[in-house]
């Protein structure tokens, strides 16, 4: 038996009284973000960082694209951080330069061809090798690449399914932050829950 989320569950609670309006704000923001011109990296790097992202969290959603490559430039632009660092890491911003360095130093070392370039099969191998600190190159001297892996692996996937539509996929609905659990009984769901099929 699998769980159904009807269609549009995520955008349909935000027109609810189930959702605070701080998330609503927010869900509301991520919906209507308008296309994003870098302003940190530059134009090659970013669409690096985009397509090393999309391997990462390749995407297969019906309802939209998710940039989150954006939300990386917007939040280093910022100069926001979350606080802490592993002692063996740059700043954020020189590890992102220097880990896009070396991914593509990387890709020209053993495919002689630009990461971007190259297919799906030979990215993933590429970060697979950075992830396994196997990947070739005088940039991975300067950064410690499984932990530049593990930063980029998560800001992204934390950019992913901090969206709306993401949620939306996978059904999630615990954006709906008001306080409403005590008015079910045992074995009840909340509308919003899903239902059980099959």
């Amino acid at each position: 038996m699998l769980p159904y989320y009807p269609t549009n569950t995520v955008r349909a609670l935000l027109d609810t009284d189930q959702v605070t309006d701080a998330t609503r704000q927010a869900l509301t923001e991520r919906l209507q973000l308008p296309p994003h011109q870098p302003t940190f990296f530059s134009v090659s790097e970013f669409a690096l960082l985009q397509a090393v992202c999309n391997r990462l969290v390749p995407q297969d959603n019906p309802s939209g694209w998710i940039d989150m490559a954006s939300n990386i430039d917007k939040r280093l632009s910022e100069h926001k951080y979350d606080g802490w660092r592993y002692d063996t890491m740059p700043p954020d911003e020189d590890a992102y330069r220097l880990g896009l360095m070396g991914i593509e130093e990387s890709a020209q070392l053993i495919f002689q061809q630009e990461f971007r370039n190259i297919s799906a099969e030979q990215q993933d191998f590429i970060l697979k090798a950075v992830q396994l600190m196997e990947a070739p190159g005088d940039t991975w001297k300067k950064l410690p690449a499984d932990r530049f892996f593990e930063e980029l692996l998560t800001e992204a996937t934390e950019n992913y399914y901090s969206h709306p539509l993401a949620q939306e996929e996978i059904g999630y609905v615990g954006m709906a932050d008001v306080p409403a659990w005590h008015r079910i009984g045992l074995n009840q769901l909340e509308d919003r829950e899903p239902k059980r099929i099959g």
